[in-house]
């Protein structure tokens, strides 16, 4: 990857966050916890995800021989589950707005649609 790639990603990663700060601020005006919370559930979940497919990816990019594409489909078969497991609890036992969990977890697409304009313009 190049030093470009990199501080692409950085600020990517950075921009996460920020997104999800001003997502979870807009969430106030509702006055509702289960929005809150479901904002910051979702966004923290997502950027989690994004943060260990990044890796995975890296993993495989890197050393293709030590980790192969099997591994890389066993860690994505786990994300897949634990992402899954995950959002089940918060709906049924966490007690968020499904509506506020959606908007949270849309915080990488966001993201990405926000740098594909920036690079377009």
């Amino acid at each position: 990857m190049t030093q470009q790639d990199d501080q692409l990603l950085a600020v990517m990663a950075r921009r996460n966050w920020i997104i999800l700060i001003v997502l979870v601020l807009l969430s106030l005006f509702w006055q509702s916890p289960p929005v809150t919370y479901g904002v910051l559930a979702g966004g923290m979940l997502v950027i989690i995800n994004y943060r260990w497919l990044g890796r995975s990816l890296l993993k495989v990019i890197n050393d293709p021989q030590l980790h192969s594409a099997k591994g890389f489909k066993r860690n994505y078969f786990f994300r897949l589950i634990f992402i899954a497991s995950a959002i089940y609890l918060l709906l049924v036992r966490g007690g968020v707005h499904p509506l506020a969990l959606i908007v949270g977890l849309s915080v990488v697409v966001l993201n990405l649609m926000i740098t594909t304009l920036k690079r377009l313009y």
